[in-house]
């Protein structure tokens, strides 16, 4: 085959080059200069093209040109067999016919361009020179660029170029946008938790409670609240040191956690007080509940690496409906007197807010406030 003009002329050279070729090159180099440099070049693989040409003349006569020029080529005879290699192992280019039996091109160009799960791959479509109106469908179909036949290498050289550049681009954007999805995930992360402990920071767990607050609204479904406290806890930092006291909190979270259903929410609502989210869970059930977990901390022994000590938990718990709870701020509300009562009767118990011993100490706490006339 004829040598085509201009074929070895230096834009060619440099293609060969950049693709990773292992001709030799017979420059002078001046001695301690090039040898440092060529070691700091990185290559990159070499680009592979899938030819869908029903044309074996065509398909050789492509391959030869384009894999002296450092392309890995690999070709299909027919639109089904290109679309089966495609899924099996995508291409970074496609040079497409229109032409090709089973599948035409058109309709490879559609399905591809159609399926999100496909990165992107340029596509030039291969028309006829008289076929405008193919060119026209093409594009419209999605096809990156068009190139009419006969082919002139050196125009398909620069298009092959000029899309695998816009491709190399458009991957390092996409990675560039991943890198940015993850950090801003990780940011989200660190502003919904508590950095003790592992659990929902009160942010996050107010704005889970306001979102199943209007759930429950809505679908007429109870929910619970608990709040719970270490007692006695400022005396563990005082006697063991607050690095034995961070130690007590991490493991007091965990068994509220283990305690606790998948649809429900545990938090750190400040120090060393903690709120569950219970949706869909009545008063009753939500005063079980806390027992249950109640009796888990009194039995569990927290283990750190001076020692050990044994520690027990009082428990507020309201839930709505009730006719004494209008917003969710009076639920929390309620919760929390309801603790509050639980830590002046005693401690390690669990008080619900409408019980007879709360409204009686409630009661004798409002008569003992009252300033006499």
């Amino acid at each position: 085959m004829a040598a085509e003009p201009g074929a070895s002329h230096i834009p060619w050279m440099d293609q060969v080059s950049v693709a990773g070729s292992t001709g030799n090159q017979h420059h002078a180099e001046p001695s301690g200069h090039a040898a440092p440099l060529r070691d700091h070049v990185v290559r990159e693989p070499p680009r592979r093209i899938l030819v869908a040409d029903d044309h074996p003349d065509n398909i050789q006569l492509l391959r030869a040109r384009l894999e002296a020029r450092g392309y890995i080529i690999e070709s299909a005879v027919d639109g089904e067999d290109a679309l089966e290699r495609i899924y099996e192992s995508p291409p970074d280019l496609i040079l497409l016919d229109v032409m090709m039996p089973k599948v035409d091109g058109m309709e490879v160009l559609r399905r591809l361009k159609a399926d999100r799960t496909l990165p992107f791959i340029p596509i030039i479509l291969q028309t006829a020179l008289d076929s405008s109106e193919h060119m026209i469908q093409g594009l419209d179909a999605g096809a990156d660029d068009y190139i009419a036949k006969p082919i002139n290498f050196r125009e398909l050289e620069a298009r092959v170029k000029s899309l695998l550049r816009i491709k190399a681009l458009q991957m390092d954007l996409a990675a560039r946008e991943r890198e940015l999805s993850e950090a801003n995930d990780r940011l989200l992360a660190v502003s919904r938790i508590d950095g003790l402990t592992g659990v929902d920071n009160r942010r996050y767990l107010e704005e889970r409670l306001h979102e199943m607050w209007g759930h429950a609204q809505r679908l007429h479904e109870p929910l619970a609240v608990v709040m719970c406290d270490i007692d006695h806890f400022k005396r563990v930092n005082d006697r063991y040191g607050h690095q034995a006291g961070d130690v007590v909190l991490k493991q007091f979270s965990q068994l509220l956690q283990d305690a606790a259903r998948e649809i429900d929410r545990v938090g750190r609502y400040g120090g060393e007080e903690f709120m569950l989210l219970l949706p869909g869970t009545v008063l009753d059930s939500a005063v079980t509940f806390a027992e249950r977990v109640r009796q888990d901390v009194e039995h569990h022994t927290f283990t750190f690496d001076d020692g050990e000590l044994r520690r027990t938990m009082s428990c507020g718990v309201a839930a709505w409906p009730h006719p004494r709870i209008s917003n969710q701020d009076a639920l929390i509300k309620a919760a929390d007197d309801a603790l509050y009562v639980a830590k002046e009767t005693g401690r390690n118990r669990v008080i619900r807010f409408d019980s007879t011993e709360f409204n009686e100490h409630t009661a004798s706490t409002e008569e003992d406030d009252e300033v006499p006339r």
